[in-house]
């Protein structure tokens, strides 16, 4: 009886380790797994200007993650996300671009292009990352996470919504605008809490 003890007991810690361990790598953290929410915001993304930077550092923060292409239909979305930036990222809104050429290869090639694109044409001042896929086996990490937990973008500019523990709130269409009353709505409430 005392060996079945001691078994479930060495069992039972192993399997509280695991949890631990994997929610550094992006795996469920103990307080996820009774939600069934997964944090997204782990590892390390390359910046559009250079250098890489830990995504844990946006913990805390509501983040609007967006898959952007500089030649695309809703390429006029990067003026309506800097004005939504500009007005909510003092109660706490981040708005994160990723440049991908994966829908119809609509981005620039080279990294100055696309930040001198950004800058000149819509005045974007939010963090935006070196080029990267965003659907298929060749997906950032990241973005294979938000995929996992919310499905993929369905073009460019589609949009995920992450919560201050950096949990998915929500996937919202690339055709949405991001002023879009749906949109603005679910990051309000998301400011609130």
């Amino acid at each position: 009886m005392h060996r079945l003890l001691a078994l479930l007991v060495v069992v039972a810690l192993l399997a509280t380790a695991a949890v631990l361990v994997s929610s550094d790598d992006g795996g469920t953290t103990p307080a996820a797994a009774a939600t069934g929410k997964r944090q997204v915001l782990v590892g390390k993304a390359k910046k559009l200007t250079g250098g890489v930077v830990s995504l844990s550092r946006y913990r805390g923060r509501v983040v609007l993650v967006v898959n952007t292409a500089s030649q695309c239909v809703n390429t006029p979305q990067f003026g309506q996300l800097e004005t939504l930036y500009n007005r909510k990222r003092g109660k706490g809104l981040l708005v994160l671009g990723f440049p991908s050429g994966d829908f119809g290869e609509q981005e620039l090639t080279d990294a100055g292009d696309i930040a001198a694109f950004c800058k000149r044409n819509f005045g974007v001042s939010f963090p935006m990352f070196a080029k990267t896929h965003v659907t298929g086996a060749r997906a950032h990490p990241f973005y294979k996470r938000l995929i996992r937990e919310a499905g993929s973008p369905n073009w460019n500019f589609g949009k995920y919504l992450i919560d201050r523990k950096g949990h998915v709130v929500k996937r919202f269409d690339a055709y949405m605008s991001p002023s879009d009353p749906t949109i603005v709505k679910a990051i309000d409430r998301q400011l609130k809490r």
